[in-house]
């Protein structure tokens, strides 16, 4: 009979998860910051580029952690919010509206990064572990702050560029 699968699992699952997404990330910002007609959106996303790189040090210390080695698993939901990106840089791309196209689709990261890191961080505390969920919890501010910052750069000119053309 198959083992029980514990709240445990489900937490190294889906750090594996996460963790493919976040270097699926690495890969993608490069391009969105080609593609990013501001140089405030280009720096932003070269920031988060560096930022990303600090995600997955993180994350490997939480594989660390758990005394597990670092591998991801194919994470559907990021390959279809980065293929969205993509559509919208083909479509958009030399027009007025593609940094509003590219905020959107690096809001819509975001918003998955944060749901995952706030619930792998509270799993963490349930399960007792204290640093992994302070490494976690790190990384959830980080996210938070660069979905703020891109909400910013919407409000102060991309959407209104946008807009206007």
């Amino acid at each position: 009979m198959a083992r029980e699968k514990t709240l445990e699992d489900l937490f190294h699952d889906t750090l594996k998860d996460i963790y493919y997404a976040e270097r699926k990330i690495l890969k993608a910002l490069p391009k969105m910051a080609r593609a990013a007609s501001s140089p405030e959106l280009k720096a932003a996303f070269e920031k988060h580029k560096d930022e990303t790189e600090g995600h997955v040090d993180r994350l490997q210390q939480v594989f660390e952690l758990m005394g597990k080695r670092p591998q991801g698993k194919t994470c559907d939901a990021i390959e279809g919010i980065i293929s969205e990106g993509e559509e919208i840089i083909e479509t958009f791309k030399g027009t007025a509206a593609i940094d509003a196209g590219l905020i959107s689709s690096a809001q819509a990261v975001e918003h998955y990064e944060i749901t995952r890191y706030g619930t792998l961080k509270r799993w963490a505390e349930v399960l007792g572990m204290a640093d992994a969920a302070k490494l976690l919890d790190q990384t959830l501010g980080e996210e938070t702050m660069t979905d703020e910052a891109l909400t910013g750069l919407a409000d102060a000119s991309a959407n209104e560029m946008a807009k206007a053309a």
